[in-house]
């Protein structure tokens, strides 16, 4: 089966809400913080080099930046998204800037309807940052499923990984519930490619 993903292909970078595109169809948004590994996860999943663009510099993107996908022939356009979420952390950035888009996000996860599933990228060495649990906290309270990849997976050994995979498996049911999925995952070696393109794949409305 063809990798619908594959056919993914920037769209639009929104600075504010007047600028996303028309609410309706499916979206899934990638939050992460900087250096998590964010960009090189999305490049994986959708077997593309540079989709994403991936910086040294962290904190780089500072806008809300949607993906469509590239109709096949005689197909209409769809009405479906990957939205790449600002991510903070080590980002350099003035705190009126960082105020912006806190309002800015906060908006998107109460108001969005298309909005169907998010993912959260962490470092699999660092995980459960507050970024991490306070873009959760958004899905948890729209009642959103989110799904959890413990990217870098191939920088630890497979025991470090399954340890480290139910440590975070832990937490997030006893903060969340069942709302949150974890896996393990490298964009590096395409561990857990997969089973990740999977789970978006049934929030976007695509045969997995």
């Amino acid at each position: 089966m063809s990798n619908p993903f594959q056919r993914a292909r920037y769209m639009l970078s929104a600075h504010n809400i007047g600028q996303l595109p028309p609410d309706g169809g499916f979206e899934v948004a990638f939050a992460g913080r900087s250096n998590a590994g964010k960009s090189t996860a999305l490049n994986a999943i959708c077997q593309q080099g540079a989709l994403a663009r991936v910086s040294k510099t962290p904190g780089r993107t500072q806008q809300l930046v949607f993906f469509d996908f590239e109709p096949k022939r005689d197909e209409a356009p769809g009405n479906r998204f990957l939205v790449d979420l600002p991510g903070y952390g080590y980002a350099k950035v003035p705190k009126d800037l960082q105020a912006h888009w806190q309002a800015f996000i906060d908006r998107y996860f109460t108001t969005r309807e298309a909005l169907k599933g998010l993912v959260v990228v962490m470092d699999i060495r660092h995980p459960l940052k507050d970024y991490d649990l306070q873009m959760l906290g958004y899905a948890a309270n729209r009642g959103l499923p989110a799904h959890a990849l413990l990217t870098k997976a191939d920088k630890l050994g497979r025991g470090q990984q399954m340890q480290a995979m139910h440590a975070v498996s832990r937490e997030m049911h006893s903060r969340f519930g069942d709302s949150v999925s974890v896996q393990v995952f490298s964009g590096e070696s395409k561990q857990g490619v997969e089973q990740a393109r999977g789970v978006i794949a049934g929030w976007l409305g695509f045969d997995a």
